[in-house]
């Protein structure tokens, strides 16, 4: 029978630290930024020791810091993290499976298995022997299923979410439990009156379809339903936008330095365009206001390009879309790909 695996290795960017530095095994580790939690920057991710204290990837260092004095902090590096998600993707693609990577951190598996419980022990084992990473293994008949089962596996195990068990673990569950489903679709689905994901389930396509949209609603409806891709492809991963950022020591007060930083952003992100040899057929930027609200603006481009200078232009014609009459905390530049979907 033919499967779908989802593995995901347990605390990856901080399992990688560790791994480096052993004595730290056991203590609350938080990686990001500089690794100066007196900086501004934002956790990228925890150790189970530091979540404990309520740590997690996003939040601001120095917040971590308050809720976890005892934390070990430590600078991304995230050339060594690449490295060694090479190495354990590289792993798995030693058995006969299909892999399909999704991040550093994870990849979905395909394959033919008459015991796919055995086969996930397998290459969780594998990953350990390789790499010296714990991994959690979710087993099912199509990637969400899979995907959702590693969250019942993790941290270290194996689970199998597959239509004969989807009722009875995710009915009363509610719609944010679903993988694609984020806080603000939540918060509509409850004005509809869907709170559980049986309820999506059996919610009016035409109801869902007037509030999200054509595509968006029957979609989320399948969601509902467990119903989603099976299909595991071995195509590399294929970028869909390159991004740059800056965090600011001092907040940004002066719209004139607002706009220098956004066009130093806009020239780093029009080389990584060039580096990756496709053009960029939208552009976005980020603003973080003081004291921590971000909101994001971009624009379609003319046409498809890798100019810098179009880039600079469209990047300075999104910034004019705020309101810059709050001190600024962080800005970012983003290219996005054309779909190739």
């Amino acid at each position: 029978m033919k499967w779908v695996l989802h593995v995901d290795l347990d605390q990856f960017i901080a399992a990688v630290e560790i791994a480096r530095r052993p004595e730290l095994r056991g203590k609350p580790v938080v990686v990001g930024g500089s690794g100066d939690p007196t900086e501004r920057a934002v956790v990228a991710t925890a150790s189970y020791e530091a979540r404990e204290f309520g740590v997690h990837s996003g939040m601001p260092l120095r917040i971590a810091a308050k809720r976890c004095p005892g934390a070990v902090f430590l600078p991304s590096d995230p050339p060594a993290y690449l490295e060694v998600s090479e190495h354990v993707m590289t792993t798995l693609r030693e058995f006969p499976v299909v892999v399909e990577v999704m991040g550093w951190d994870e990849a979905f598996v395909g394959a033919t298995a008459d015991d796919p419980e055995a086969l996930a022990a397998d290459l969780r084992a594998a990953v350990r022997r390789d790499t010296g990473l714990s991994c959690a293994v979710g087993i099912g008949d199509n990637k969400l299923r899979a995907k959702l089962a590693t969250g019942f596996g993790k941290p270290g195990g194996i689970f199998r979410l597959t239509q004969e068990n989807w009722w009875e673990v995710m009915a009363s569950r509610p719609t944010d439990a679903l993988w694609g489903i984020g806080g603000k679709t939540t918060r509509k689905l409850a004005e509809l009156g869907i709170e559980t994901v049986l309820d999506l389930a059996g919610a009016d396509v035409a109801v869902l379809a007037a509030r999200f949209g054509p595509r968006t609603g029957p979609w989320l409806r399948l969601l509902g339903g467990g119903i989603g891709d099976a299909e595991v492809s071995a195509t590399p991963y294929v970028a869909r936008s390159r991004s740059r950022e800056t965090t600011f020591q001092r907040d940004l007060t002066d719209p004139a330095a607002m706009a220098a930083e956004v066009s130093a952003l806009a020239k780093r992100v029009a080389q990584d365009v060039l580096e990756e040899g496709r053009p960029a057929a939208r552009v976005a930027v980020k603003v973080r206001f003081v004291p921590f609200t971000t909101h994001t603006h971009s624009v379609t481009l003319p046409s498809p390009t890798s100019d810098p200078v179009e880039l600079d232009r469209a990047a300075h014609e999104v910034l004019g879309m705020f309101e810059l009459t709050r001190a600024v905390r962080l800005l970012g530049v983003r290219a996005e790909f054309l779909r190739e979907d």
